[in-house]
């Protein structure tokens, strides 16, 4: 197992180095500019379809299983998660302050990057034999770029089902054990039975009512973790100058240590702040198109203006939150990492309060994530074997939640995030070359948005 774990280790530290990061903020750059920076000015337009997404217009009901609104949650169950509150600790105490910057940064480009996985989901999706509109990075790949490259796609399938009872599954609810049992003394065993009770209770009822617990419950769980940030936020106001001056600084000079932070290079800020990014929005690596392609409307451009606000509310808003707690809480130079890090910046100015709010939203969190990421994790395993496959994987994805909660999941967690990589890689390339079909039918979109504006005149 040794030698395994350092061969994958190999592995990872190749697909997550230099030219994994020049990819992902490459391409979400190229697309970005190729869409000429639309979906920064369009911001305000993909909330307005957002809100009125929120049921499906009629003509649009038999186009999918859930509507916009839901879909967009649905894959924000899955985005909002251990990244919004370990994955920036992890990001800062590593790199420095300068990590957020590069996950702004991130976030700028991946905006771009998840607007057109979600118009090409929506374009090249298809209807299964049980009557569900599937889609994703294996289905724009076999139906965008023909049959040539339709085996990137059944890699990316393999990854992705994977990859998903690592990060998706045993990881979160390993998570949710481990903070239960800091903060409120619960067995982990008990943490695993509940949590697999509910998990089972939701996903037994396939993506409708995936999609409706996750419009009730993530906007809930954002909402709440914003206002506990802000709260914080109020207290420790005198030193928001300061922190955005350390994150400004740190992003392009190399920092000496200081009290338990060992110090970083530039490069270490990029690294970390873009990789952490990536693991929290998930733009680019080919999850959230898959819950998008189920969504109850015609026009693929309309869907992708609404997805791409999960990249903005994923990390500019809930993840700045979380990195700012921590810089002006003085406590990412206190040694600690990951949850502890961010439990211990909420409790210096909440004493006695601050580490339970960290400990109840990462156990919501994580749980919303098992549910999203089941989604996904469905659509590969189907995508490889047919619809026949469905209901075991939902079993063994039920399963898998308790076994999780009880071992220890080092290996699992590298070869989860190495896959992850994996899966970014052919989706990258996919949405390179058919980025020109984004380009069209975005430039069509609004050309028509246009020209019934004038008509209306």
């Amino acid at each position: 197992m040794e030698a395994l774990t350092d061969i994958i280790g190999q592995i990872n530290s190749i697909v997550w180095g230099p030219m994994m990061l020049v990819l992902i903020l490459g391409v979400g750059l190229f697309l970005q500019l190729g869409l000429r920076l639309m979906p920064i000015f369009k911001l305000g337009t993909g909330f307005k379809l957002m809100w009125s997404g929120r049921k499906a217009a009629d003509s649009d009901k038999s186009e999918g299983e859930i509507s916009p609104f839901q879909a967009l949650m649905t894959a924000m169950s899955a985005t909002v998660g251990t990244g919004n509150i370990a994955g920036v600790a992890t990001a800062v105490f590593l790199g420095g302050p300068g990590a957020l910057f590069w996950m702004w940064c991130t976030a700028l480009v991946g905006m771009a990057t998840k607007f057109s996985e979600a118009v090409l989901a929506v374009k090249y999706r298809e209807v299964d034999e049980n009557g569900n509109h599937v889609g994703g990075p294996m289905y724009y790949i076999k139906n965008g770029l023909g049959a040539k490259w339709a085996w990137m796609g059944t890699a990316f399938a393999i990854f992705g089902t994977i990859a998903g009872f690592g990060i998706g599954n045993t990881v979160q609810s390993n998570s949710v054990a481990s903070v239960l049992e800091s903060n409120f003394a619960l067995p982990t065993w008990v943490t695993g039975v509940v949590l697999m009770v509910l998990t089972a209770a939701v996903l037994l009822g396939g993506i409708k009512r995936i999609g409706a617990v996750a419009g009730s419950l993530v906007p809930l769980m954002a909402i709440s973790y914003l206002v506990a940030g802000l709260v914080v936020l109020a207290i420790n106001a005198d030193a928001i100058p300061a922190a955005l001056d350390l994150i400004f600084t740190y992003a392009f000079t190399e920092h000496a240590a200081e009290g338990g932070f060992a110090g970083a290079a530039v490069w270490a800020a990029i690294r970390f702040g873009v990789a952490r990014g990536v693991f929290s929005n998930e733009a680019g690596l080919g999850s959230a198109p898959i819950a998008h392609a189920a969504s109850q409307t015609k026009d693929p451009v309309r869907q992708g203006l609404i997805a791409m606000l999960g990249t903005f509310l994923d990390t500019i808003i809930i993840c700045s939150i979380t990195g700012l707690v921590i810089i002006t809480s003085g406590a990412w130079t206190s040694g600690e990492s990951g949850a502890a890090l961010t439990s211990a910046a909420f409790a210096q100015a909440l004493p006695g309060v601050g580490n339970y709010i960290v400990a109840i939203s990462l156990a919501i969190f994580a749980f919303t994530t098992i549910l999203g990421w089941s989604v996904y994790g469905e659509r590969c395993a189907e995508y490889l074997f047919g619809v026949k496959v469905i209901m075991p994987f939902r079993i063994l994805w039920i399963v898998a939640v308790p076994v999780g909660t009880m071992v220890s999941l080092d290996f699992v967690w590298l070869l989860a995030d190495t896959l992850n990589a994996m899966m970014a890689i052919p989706n990258l390339i996919a949405l390179a070359l058919l980025s020109p079909v984004v380009f069209k039918l975005t430039r069509e979109y609004f050309d028509g948005q246009v020209a019934a504006s004038l008509e209306g005149k």
